[in-house]
């Protein structure tokens, strides 16, 4: 049997829904219980997605009363005449991009049909249905709890993951041999991808901010990923064991033990640079494996510079 899970947006809806009825229901408003249907519609994963879910909502009401007074009261209230009013009104909500608000106006255009009138009074116990619904939903949405919790532990096991990758490519170049089954690359794929969503709903649930922290670093970190994964076969192409891998073995031993959320990013770099200028007072290659081989080697140092210069340009390790 599965265990019951209720979400905050679960417990949001249900207090917000239940609040909305019951305030529509004081102020004597008629058809009260649809105030909970715009509150239910409007509560979302997000303050900025619960924003505009209202803004969509209440423009789009708004034209629905304006062509439900068109069509019924010059024309008659009809159900074929819902059927035209909905072939205009639809495109229109499309056209001014607020579609999503098709389905609560809808409520509202059958509400005034019912009536089988419109005057002042049921259009403002329309637009008090609306401006509750939606006043109630903004207003539970206004407590997001805090993800960044659940981002750290996202950063972590990234972290750890990095790691385990870089440690066994320091283990290839120097033993030539691996048992590594690769398994951090398929997760730490997955991690990315949802550490970047949340990251995302984090940064909509702060009007006044556009990007953060969090999804800075899993942006930069998706990056470096990118390259790990084109250096990984590079590595393992490298049959010959000459002193050079060595060398690398040993850089990326230490820029296994570097990786943290600080930015020690030009320090490695200049580390790197020392180790390129000591590849070029090594004595030449004295056979073609040899020669390819340290080619291949020369081609990784510039990878992973390329992937210390994404650290320093994003301010992230």
């Amino acid at each position: 049997m599965f265990p019951l899970k209720i979400g905050y947006r679960t417990i949001k809806t249900a207090i917000g829904a239940a609040a909305a009825i019951s305030i529509a229901q004081f102020f004597g408003l008629n058809s009260f219980a649809s105030a909970g249907i715009l509150t239910i519609l409007c509560v979302k994963n997000s303050k900025k997605k619960s924003l505009q879910a209202a803004y969509t909502r209440f423009i789009a009401c708004m034209i629905a009363i304006a062509f439900s007074f068109i069509f019924f009261e010059t024309i008659a209230y009809h159900p074929v005449v819902i059927g035209l009013l909905l072939l205009v009104f639809i495109p229109v909500t499309v056209f001014f991009k607020v579609s999503e608000g098709i389905v609560t106006s809808s409520v509202i255009i059958l509400h005034l049909f019912t009536a089988k009138k419109i005057t002042l009074d049921i259009v403002f116990n329309e637009i008090a249905l609306i401006a509750i619904g939606i006043g109630v939903a903004l207003f539970v949405n206004l407590y997001m709890p805090s993800l960044d919790a659940k981002l750290k532990q996202y950063q972590v096991k990234i972290e750890e993951n990095f790691r385990t990758i870089l440690q066994e490519m320091v283990s290839y170049l120097r033993t030539n041999e691996s048992r590594w089954v690769g398994k951090e690359i398929i997760e730490t794929a997955r991690l990315l991808d949802e550490a970047k969503s949340i990251a995302f709903r984090d940064i909509q649930n702060h009007f006044l901010r556009t990007e953060d922290y969090y999804y800075h670093y899993f942006k930069t970190r998706e990056k470096q990923f990118e390259l790990i994964e084109r250096i990984l076969p590079m590595v393992t192409s490298i049959d010959l064991l000459v002193t050079q891998r060595y060398m690398i073995a040993d850089f990326l031993e230490e820029l296994s033990e570097a990786i943290h959320p600080g930015n020690t990013a030009q320090l490695h770099i200049n580390r790197l640079h020392d180790l390129h200028n000591q590849f070029k007072e090594e004595p030449l290659p004295t056979s073609r494996d040899e020669f390819e081989a340290r080619a291949q080697l020369f081609q990784l140092l510039k990878e992973i510079e390329q992937y210390l210069l994404i650290k320093k340009s994003l301010k992230v390790d």
